[in-house]
């Protein structure tokens, strides 16, 4: 495996996870979304096959934690949405003809370096597509592409199998490989209560957050768990 990068886009963390609302003060939802981030920088920084990190972000904080990485800062299209940033930080490194990217989110804080690294592993030589998904077979939690720009990359809602289709399009039979963490994006209460019930949230700075919070009583309360 060589010359793969993580590129993380990061939302202002201002207004971050307002689906949250009814559960978490603004800025409750500010610390989760940066504590969230927290973790997913401490997987990738714990990778053996990664060859760079970037971050697509105009959020100070997310940049301080970028910087303490070693993360390669770009400014360009961070508010361009989750696909805008992607994309953005495809062609940066498509231009230096750099090997690939995995995308991920900075919403997924069970993720491990040993996911990350289990998914790379599964990654095969160029062109070549790798995904991740959603526990829920919706959203694309992981993406790798080689070259960087070799699959059309939309993110929402439903994603995963639109994914699979557009590389297979590109004539590139994809890889599909599930990780526990990786699976759980945080953007309901029913995504906390999912969170919490994992084993490997134990240890998280996000699991300690939101035992601080105690949320697990709150979503108790409103009949969630």
């Amino acid at each position: 495996m060589s010359d793969i990068w993580a590129g993380i886009p990061v939302k202002e963390f201002d207004g971050a996870k307002h689906r949250l609302s009814g559960l978490l003060s603004p800025p409750e939802r500010r610390c989760l979304a940066e504590t969230m981030l927290t973790d997913v920088l401490d997987a990738v920084a714990g990778s053996r096959l990664l060859a760079g990190v970037m971050i697509v972000t105009l959020d100070p904080h997310a940049t301080g934690l970028g910087d303490k990485l070693g993360a390669r800062i770009v400014t360009e299209g961070a508010r361009d949405g989750h696909t805008g940033s992607v994309n953005t930080g495809r062609r940066i490194l498509a231009r230096e003809g750099r090997g690939g990217m995995i995308t991920l989110p900075g919403d997924i804080p069970a993720i491990r370096a040993g996911e990350i690294d289990a998914v790379l592993s599964a990654h095969l030589a160029a062109p070549s597509f790798t995904i991740s998904p959603a526990h829920d077979d919706l959203g694309s939690n992981a993406v790798v592409c080689s070259p960087p720009e070799s699959v059309p990359l939309r993110f929402g809602d439903n994603s995963y199998f639109p994914h699979l289709g557009a590389a297979r399009r590109q004539g590139i039979e994809p890889t599909m490989i599930r990780q526990p963490g990786i699976a759980v994006d945080i953007d309901h209460p029913i995504d906390l209560a999912l969170f919490l019930r994992l084993p490997q949230s134990a240890g998280t700075r996000t699991r300690a957050l939101l035992d601080e919070l105690g949320v697990p009583a709150r979503l108790a309360g409103r009949g969630v768990a």
